[in-house]
C-alpha cells in the first residue's frame, strides 16, 4: 500500500532543529542533512526484500538473510538533493546513482529541466528521488513524472522538511509512490519559501548564495 509518512523519531528532530538555525555552518549543515537522509533511509529501505543465503559462521554453516538482487537507484534532484545521496549510500553502497536536474522560475515558481541522466534499466529498480526541501511540489512532480515517463512504477520520494501545499500537490499528483518526509512544516509564504523551514538548502549545502 502507497503511503504519506512523517518520520517523527527524536534524532531526526533534534537534526533538523539545528539544521534550521541560521548560526549552522556548511560543514556541520552539509553533516546533518547526510544524517537525517541515512536516518530517513533506514525507515525508507524497511521493505526491501531479502533472499536466504547460505555462510560459514566460526561456529557453523548457516541460511542467513541477506538484500536480493541490486536493483536500487538513487536519483537525487540537483543539486540540494545531492547532499542527501552519501546518506543513503552508507546503508546500500551498491546502488547507482542517477541525476535529475531542475531550475525553479522565481516569478511563476515552475520547474524546468535542465539535465536528466538515469541508470541503466531503471524501469526494474527501486528509485529513492531525494530532494531536501518539498515546497510547492512542483519540482519533485516534474522529476516523478521523468522516471516514469522512463519506465518505472516503483519510485519513493524522501524529503527533510515539507510545506502541507507542496505535500498535498506531489501526492495529489503521483498517489502511487511512496512518500517519506522529516518534518512537515507549517505553510508557504509569498515567495514560495517553506515557514518556519530553514532557507535555501542548496545554498546552506554548498556555500554558496
Amino acid at each position: 500500500m502507497n503511503k504519506v509518512m512523517i518520520i517523527d523519531h527524536p534524532l531526526i528532530r533534534h537534526k533538523i532543529s539545528l539544521m534550521r538555525d541560521e548560526n549552522t555552518g556548511t560543514r556541520d549543515f552539509r553533516i546533518l542533512v547526510e544524517e537525517v537522509a541515512m536516518l530517513m533511509g533506514y525507515e525508507a529501505l524497511r521493505d526491501l526484500p531479502t533472499e536466504l543465503v547460505s555462510v560459514k559462521t566460526p561456529i557453523t554453516r548457516a541460511e542467513v538473510p541477506m538484500l536480493s538482487g541490486k536493483k536500487l537507484a538513487v536519483v537525487p534532484i540537483l543539486r540540494a538533493g545531492l547532499g542527501m545521496v552519501n546518506g543513503i549510500l552508507a546503508l546500500v553502497p551498491s546502488a547507482k546513482v542517477g541525476h535529475i536536474g531542475l531550475y525553479r522560475d522565481e516569478e511563476t515558481h515552475e520547474p524546468h529541466e535542465y539535465f536528466c541522466k538515469l541508470p541503466d534499466s531503471i524501469k526494474e529498480r527501486l528509485v529513492i528521488l531525494p530532494d531536501p526541501m518539498l515546497a510547492t511540489g512542483g519540482s519533485a512532480i516534474a522529476a516523478v513524472d521523468l522516471i516514469k515517463a522512463k519506465g518505472c512504477k516503483n519510485i519513493k520520494y524522501m524529503c527533510v522538511i515539507a510545506a502541507p501545499e507542496g505535500l498535498k500537490a506531489l501526492h495529489d499528483a503521483h498517489p502511487d509512490i511512496d512518500i517519506y518526509v522529516g518534518c512537515l512544516d507549517e505553510k508557504l509564504n509569498g515567495d514560495a519559501y517553506i515557514v518556519p523551514g530553514l532557507g535555501d538548502a542548496g545554498d546552506r549545502i554548498f556555500g554558496t548564495k
